[in-house]
C-alpha cells in the first residue's frame, strides 16, 4: 500500500497549474483577506474548474498526468488551506491534523505533520493526493523593522497535559520563520542539532534567548506565562525574566500556507511592539 501511496504523491505544482488554467470567467483577487482571529480561509471569487488531464512533476521526480481532481488530499496543514484558498475546498475529503481552520475542522485526519497513514488515506479514494517538497516563509521581510541587535528567540512546543516540553532546535521548523521576522533562533544557533531536545537548565542558559516562541495552546497547557516561568531554567533567561514571550495559534505557526504573512506580521509586532528600531 505504501508503494501505491507514494506513486500518488504528487507536487503541489499540479493543482497550481490546474487552477490557474481554469476555465469559465476565471479568478479575481481574493474576495477577502484570510482572517486568523476567526480561524477560517477565505476562498478567491468564483466557481474554479482544473483544466485536467495536466502533467507535471511528482514526489519521486518522474513525470504524471493528472487526470482527475474530483478527491484531494492535502498531506500538510499549509497545502490545505492553499487548496481551499483556491476554491477547491468541496473537493478534500481528509486533512492533516494541522489544518485546524474552520472549513476543514471535521475532515478525518489522516496525517500527524510527516506521519502519513498510508491505509487512510487510500481507503478514502482519491484521485489527487498533495505532498510538500519544502517549506518556507513567504518574502514578506519588508514588514520587519530595521534595529541594531537580532532578538535571539527560542521556539519551545508545550504539552503540559502530556508533560512534553521541548525546545526546538535545527530542524524544527521554526528557524527560517524567525530569521524572516529578523531574529535568530536562538537554539539552533546553541548547537541543538536534533529537531527537538527536552527542555534542561543547562540548555536554556546556553540558548540564553530574549524571547520565547510557543504555541497558544502549548502556553495555555502550561498555565500561561505564570506556568511558563516555572518550567526549570525559564524564569533564569532574558525571556522569562522580562516575561516576553511570542504566542501564535497552533494551526497556523508552522503551516507555511497562505496566511504566513499574517504569523510573520504578529511575530514581528509581538517582538519589536510599535515597529520601531531596536
Amino acid at each position: 500500500m505504501r508503494a501505491r501511496l507514494a506513486g500518488a504523491l504528487v507536487s503541489v505544482l499540479a493543482l497550481t497549474l490546474t487552477v490557474t488554467a481554469c476555465g469559465g470567467g476565471g479568478t479575481k483577487a481574493p474576495a477577502a483577506a484570510t482572517t486568523t482571529a476567526a480561524n477560517r480561509v477565505e476562498p478567491l471569487t468564483g466557481t474554479p474548474e482544473p483544466d485536467l488531464p495536466v502533467t507535471v512533476a511528482s514526489a519521486d521526480g518522474k513525470k504524471v498526468t493528472v487526470s482527475a481532481a474530483r478527491r484531494i488530499v492535502p498531506l500538510s496543514g499549509s497545502l490545505s488551506e492553499i487548496v481551499f484558498t483556491l476554491g477547491l475546498g468541496d473537493r478534500v475529503v481528509a486533512r492533516d491534523i494541522t489544518a485546524t481552520f474552520q472549513q476543514a475542522a471535521k475532515l478525518p485526519v489522516v496525517t500527524r505533520n510527516h506521519d502519513v497513514s498510508a491505509e487512510s488515506v487510500l481507503s478514502l479514494k482519491p484521485d489527487l493526493v498533495l505532498a510538500e517538497a519544502t517549506t518556507g516563509p513567504a518574502a514578506v521581510q519588508k514588514a520587519v523593522p530595521t534595529h541594531k541587535d537580532k532578538p535571539r528567540v527560542t521556539f519551545l512546543y508545550l504539552r503540559g497535559s502530556a508533560s512534553v516540553y521541548l525546545i526546538g532546535g535545527k530542524g524544527s521548523g521554526a528557524t527560517s520563520l524567525l530569521e524572516a521576522a529578523g531574529a535568530v533562533d536562538a537554539g539552533a544557533e546553541s548547537g541543538l542539532d536534533k529537531d527537538f531536545t527536552a527542555i534542561t537548565t543547562e540548555a536554556l542558559a546556553k540558548a540564553a534567548p530574549d524571547a520565547i516562541l510557543v504555541m497558544t495552546k502549548g502556553l495555555e497547557s502550561v498555565g500561561g506565562m505564570d506556568g511558563l516561568v516555572k518550567i526549570p531554567g525559564v524564569a533564569q533567561t532574558p525571556a522569562g525574566m522580562n516575561r516576553r514571550v511570542v504566542s501564535i495559534e497552533d494551526g497556523v505557526l508552522l503551516n507555511y500556507g497562505p496566511r504566513t504573512d499574517q504569523v510573520l506580521k504578529s511575530i514581528v509586532d509581538q517582538l519589536y511592539g510599535d515597529g520601531d528600531a531596536k
